[in-house]
């Protein structure tokens, strides 16, 4: 009969940590949280000072039944539940839910789900943290606060079903305030000026950069200053005036921290967070691989941490000699010292065996499973690395009074790159320079190529750019960059289209909502501030009822505010010209699941509902009739006639009224440039300003 109780917080551990432990440990599941602020009302009694009113989850009735049985028949019980706040939480719930006694109840806690992981943290079992458990604390109520008292504002002036978030409101502020730079950017105008020069010696030729004079470097604006410039080198004499050769090193990656796994993983996989953490949780609670069994393969997936333990470094630095010899192994173990704070003593993201190579598991493996492990295994293995090291030649060629530069590298050393390379590792070209140029090599001027740009506005954010964003800004911490976009994305706040996330209509309304009535939640210090102050409380050094005493009554006083003063605002469904055919109303553009649809304003007399083509005002160039905004299988949005199957135009970027000057073509728009789609004229012009007849 087992004398020890395990309780862990998610089913797929159950299995496998049984398996290290042996027949005298039970072990069970939580399934996440068992009590829970309650949902049909604030749960925070507000004349109380602050006391929550925590009740037990629906449904988690039979679970802790099941619980309290085993936990009576232990000797002790073990309360392994995630290492973080959140599991700290979980775990004092389950103790005053299961009455568990004090010296009979223990709190372990372990980074990966491995045998030696699992079996140490039973000899290194502690009371549960108070101080951690106090900060998830404050953080819920702080939550439940700002969405229970603010949400019913949203629904009294805008629409019901909408909602406000201590987190989630100041993301979408983040994102609004990049629309509003987008929206406001006016393009400036520059050129650029290269030069093709043949070397003596060489069939390849180079091409030159305009620098500037001897002094400064000079910026071209415009068609009459690169004119000047070309009449002063039309009959100029070329040489090479310097010549500078050296090295530079690119230093290997830090381990993945939460934050930026999934930012890697949406640049490379093309994974959204939510994505990232369903499968990374996925590897860390254990795969079933052949010959081995379940075994937890990553270890714990939400960390701000960079550091890797003792043990794990050595085993990388001892497989890394093994494979690729000693002069790859990095000389000290790295550190990022950007970080202001870390939030809880855990290890970065790494493999739990570095042996256990991706190809090795590749068939114990779903295809995203692996493509994530090998990202993981690899930029773990790329950190205990050398960096990679380069040759560099730096060349000045003199024209006139001007100067023209070019410049190469070639890669001496691969170092951690022969395992884990990213975008920017691109290989140079001109490596030939590095050959035997100098100040005598001769040089035959061949051609200028002189070209117009124009300045671009920012980016739109993807959920990458959103999560680092998020981080720098010190708002929300790991586990809640995932769920803080899934949720404006959910509550239509946010669109997201080929990666870019834009602002909608009832985004933009929130938005100004919040900002107008409660300008301190959406601000973005603010909400940094806050994130310290829960540090503080999980290091002991703040009271969190402190915390929450100083924040209820403001917010209370907005509110208040805000219910009197702020006026309504109407968002009416977007009426259409198609007619319905069922009873002769116009039909209203409204949203579901998977996007938008047409349906009768008639509802519920009138049911009828059809798929919703977005016409963009833009002919077919083929046959005349409307484009309009499709989506392909696989849910990538394209541009296509509405006249197919008998039309078939389509197009991935979005086609332009303006025709070609050059060819008399359709253009395709292109950021703020309209570019040719026939690629064999190329012609490139800058977006006309549309006019706004409103005004």
């Amino acid at each position: 009969m087992a004398k020890y109780l395990v309780i862990v917080e998610s089913p797929a551990k159950v299995k496998t940590i049984k398996k290290f432990l042996g027949s005298n440990y039970e072990v069970m599941a939580s399934n996440g949280h068992v009590r829970d602020l309650p949902k049909s009302q604030l749960g925070i009694d507000v004349d109380n000072d602050f006391e929550p009113k925590y009740i037990t989850i629906r449904g988690k009735g039979d679970i802790l039944a099941a619980l309290r049985k085993a936990a009576k028949k232990a000797d002790k019980v073990y309360l392994a539940t995630d290492p973080d706040r959140e599991g700290e939480a979980i775990s004092w719930h389950l103790s005053n839910s299961l009455k568990l006694d004090e010296k009979k109840m223990r709190r372990i806690t372990f980074n990966e789900i491995t045998k030696t992981a699992v079996k140490a943290s039973i000899k290194e079992a502690r009371d549960i943290n108070m101080d951690l458990v106090d900060a998830q604390q404050t953080r819920r109520i702080l939550d439940r606060m700002v969405g229970y008292k603010i949400s019913p504002v949203l629904w009294a002036k805008v629409k019901r079903g909408l909602s406000a978030g201590r987190v989630q409101s100041v993301a979408l502020r983040i994102i609004g305030d990049r629309e509003d730079e987008i929206n406001n950017f006016i393009p400036e105008e520059y050129w650029t000026l290269d030069a093709e020069f043949s070397v003596e010696g060489e069939k390849k030729p180079i091409i030159a950069k305009f620098y500037g004079n001897k002094n400064k470097k000079i910026n071209i604006h415009s068609k009459e200053e690169m004119d000047k410039i070309l009449s002063e080198l039309k009959d100029a004499e070329y040489r090479i005036a310097e010549v500078k050769k050296g090295e530079r090193s690119k230093k290997a990656p830090l381990p993945f921290t939460t934050s930026t796994l999934q930012q890697e993983a949406s640049k490379v996989l093309n994974f959204s967070t939510q994505k990232t953490m369903r499968l990374a949780q996925q590897l860390y609670e254990g795969v079933d691989v052949k010959g081995s069994g379940t075994i937890g393969i990553i270890t714990y997936l939400r960390t701000d941490s960079t550091r890797i333990s003792e043990e794990a470094d050595y085993a990388a630095r001892t497989y890394i000699a093994s494979e690729f010899g000693e002069e790859y192994l990095a000389t000290a173990e790295k550190k990022d010292d950007s970080k202001k704070k870390i939030q809880d003593a855990h290890e970065a993201i790494r493999p739990t065996d570095i042996s256990r190579t991706p190809l090795s598991l590749k068939e114990s493996l779903s295809r995203d499973q692996y493509r994530l492990y090998q990202l993981i295994w690899k930029r773990f293995a790329a950190s205990r690395m050398q960096q990679a090291k380069y040759e560099t030649i730096s060349v000045k060629i003199q024209g006139g009074e001007y100067y023209f530069t070019v410049s190469a590298s070639k890669l001496k050393f691969d170092g951690f790159m022969a395992v884990y390379t990213q975008e920017d590792d691109a290989k140079s070209e001109n490596q030939f320079l590095m050959k035997s140029l100098d100040e005598n090599t001769k040089l035959a001027f061949n051609s200028f190529q002189e070209q117009q740009h124009f300045t671009q506005p920012p980016t739109h954010y993807t959920e990458a750019a959103l999560v680092k964003a998020l981080e720098e800004k010190g708002i929300g911490r790991p586990s809640t960059y995932a769920p803080t976009i899934t949720t404006i994305i959910a509550r239509r706040y946010v669109a997201k289209e080929n990666k870019n996330l834009y602002m909608t209509e009832l985004g933009e309304v929130v938005n100004n909502i919040m900002k107008e009535a409660f300008p301190s939640i959406v601000d973005v210090n603010f909400t940094a501030t806050m994130e310290e102050l829960l540090d503080y409380v999980g290091e002991g050094k703040v009271q969190w009822k402190t915390v929450i005493r100083n924040f209820y009554p403001d917010l209370d006083e907005a509110v208040k505010t805000a219910e009197k003063e702020l006026e309504q605002v109407k968002i009416e469904d977007e009426v259409t010209d198609v007619i319905c055919e069922q009873c002769g109303r116009n039909m209203v553009i409204k949203y579901g699941p998977h996007g938008k649809f047409l349906a009768c304003p008639g509802f519920p007399e009138c049911k009828n509902t059809k798929p919703y083509l977005e016409k963009i005002g833009v002919p077919c160039p083929v046959c005349g009739k409307d484009i309009v905004v499709k989506r392909s299988k696989k849910g990538r949005l394209y541009y296509g006639c509405e006249n197919n199957p008998e039309c078939e135009f389509m197009s991935w970027q979005r086609p332009s009224k303006e025709k070609c000057p050059s060819c008399g073509g359709y253009m395709l728009e292109k950021g703020n440039k309209l570019v040719c789609a026939d690629e064999h004229c190329g012609y490139v012009m800058a977006k006309p300003k549309e006019n706004d007849d409103n005004q």
